[in-house]
């Protein structure tokens, strides 16, 4: 059983994929046309701003995966600071493995995302961005402790 909040989002996202339902549109001096002579997209036809509003989410994701994987790269690498190299591998490998995890989950949430404008549903919810979020408290206090440690 579909909720009317769901229901009203649906129309709207209706409405703005396949134009107003009662020709109320239409410009001055034109006529309303009826729903059926309308340009209306196929069934299953999704806004192309929708589907490029997910990809531009996409494509932070992996900005921001990309950005973890290079901070763990330069924590081992390039990080002569941390006397103790067990630790400065493990924070290296915890911030490339939160980076590869960050992809995989926007990934997912895209896949599930355009899947939901095509076939309606409930859109991704935000447990995988607090799960991002915790993660990202985790590391910097990890990166604290470690700071902590070394002075």
């Amino acid at each position: 059983m579909r909720s009317r909040r769901y229901e009203r989002a649906r129309a709207l996202t209706t409405e703005r994929t396949n134009g107003p339902a009662d020709g109320a549109g239409a410009g001055p001096g034109k006529g309303a046309t009826p729903p059926a002579a309308s340009s209306a997209a196929p069934p299953g036809a999704v806004d192309a701003r929708f589907t490029l509003a997910a990809e531009r989410t996409l494509l932070a994701w992996v900005r921001t995966a990309l950005g973890f994987m290079a901070a763990g790269m330069a924590i081992v690498y390039l990080a002569p600071d941390i006397d103790n190299p067990v630790l400065e591998l493990v924070l290296g490998l915890v911030l490339v493995a939160l980076g590869c995890s960050l992809a995989v989950i926007g990934a997912w949430r895209w896949r599930r995302t355009l899947r939901v404008l095509q076939r309606g549903g409930q859109m991704p919810g935000p447990a995988q961005v607090l799960f991002v979020v915790t993660a990202i408290v985790v590391v910097a206090i990890l990166i604290a402790v470690v700071v902590v440690i070394q002075a």
